[in-house]
C-alpha cells in the first residue's frame, strides 16, 4: 500500500523508484513529449544511462495529427537516451469510418464531434497501452488548469483501473523549465513560439500572453479543454 505522506516526500528521482519497486514490471508512463512529460522521461532514462534502469515502460500515443516538430522531438529524445518509447496507433478502421462519415475535421464542428475524434485517435489506444500495468505516470500538474486542481499525488482512476502517480503535480512551470535547463533536456521549439500546451496540429494554437495556458487547445470550443484521457469531474 503507497502511504500518499511518504510519497510527497520524496523527490521525483525517488517517486520514481519507489514506485516501480513497489509494483514490479506493472509501472508505466505516457508521454505526449511536452515539457512535464520530458522531465518525467529524463529521471526515467537516466537511470537506464547509469545502468540501473527502472522498470517502467514508456509509451506515446501517436494521434495521425501531430506536429512536425513533436516527432522530430520523438527521434532527438530516442537519440538523447537510446532508450525505448513504446509508439500506440489508433484503429484504422476506426479513423477510416471517422474520416470517411464526417471528413477530416469534423471536431471542429461540435464538441461531441471533437470527443469522437480524440476517443478513437487517443482513447481506444490509451486502453491498449495500459493493459496489464497497475500503475500509470503521468505530467500532470495542478496549475495546468482548474480540472486538475484537486488531483493528488496518488489517486485510484476508476476508468482505467489503474492507480495513477502524478509526481508533479505540485510543480510550477519555473520549476519545470529550471529542470530542463539544468539538464539539457530535448524540448520542443514550438514551446517559445507561444505553444505551451501541444497536442494535435489542428486543435492546438499558440496563446497570446496573459491567456491561460491551455487556452490554445481547442480554442474554437466552450469546454472543459479536456481530451478525456485523465477524468474530470
Amino acid at each position: 500500500m503507497v502511504d500518499i505522506d511518504t510519497l510527497e516526500k520524496l523527490s521525483l528521482e525517488e517517486g520514481l523508484n519507489f514506485i516501480a519497486n513497489q509494483y514490479p514490471g506493472k509501472v508505466v508512463f505516457s508521454t505526449s513529449f511536452g515539457q512535464e512529460d520530458q522531465v518525467i522521461t529524463h529521471a526515467i532514462f537516466k537511470n537506464s544511462i547509469a545502468q540501473s534502469p527502472l522498470n517502467i515502460k514508456v509509451f506515446t500515443l501517436d494521434t495521425g495529427r501531430l506536429f512536425q516538430e513533436t516527432y522530430e522531438l520523438m527521434d532527438r529524445t530516442r537519440a538523447r537516451y537510446k532508450q525505448p518509447v513504446e509508439t500506440y496507433f489508433p484503429d484504422k478502421e476506426s479513423v477510416q469510418q471517422l474520416v470517411t462519415g464526417k471528413g477530416f475535421n469534423s471536431f471542429y464542428e461540435s464538441v461531441e464531434n471533437r470527443k469522437e475524434c480524440c476517443g478513437i485517435r487517443k482513447i481506444e489506444p490509451l486502453k491498449r497501452a495500459l493493459a496489464g500495468a497497475e500503475v500509470w505516470i503521468t505530467g500532470l500538474r495542478a496549475e495546468q488548469s482548474e480540472n486538475r486542481n484537486d488531483m493528488k499525488i496518488w489517486e485510484w482512476d476508476g476508468g482505467n483501473n489503474v492507480w495513477k502517480f502524478n509526481p508533479l503535480i505540485h510543480w510550477t512551470y519555473d520549476q519545470i523549465l529550471n529542470y530542463i535547463s539544468a539538464n539539457r533536456i530535448p524540448d520542443n521549439p514550438l514551446h517559445k513560439k507561444g505553444f505551451v500546451s501541444i497536442g494535435c496540429l489542428p486543435c492546438t494554437r499558440a496563446i497570446e500572453p496573459g491567456e491561460h495556458p491551455r487556452a490554445g487547445r481547442w480554442w474554437w470550443e466552450e469546454s472543459k479543454k479536456e481530451c478525456g484521457l485523465h477524468q474530470v469531474s
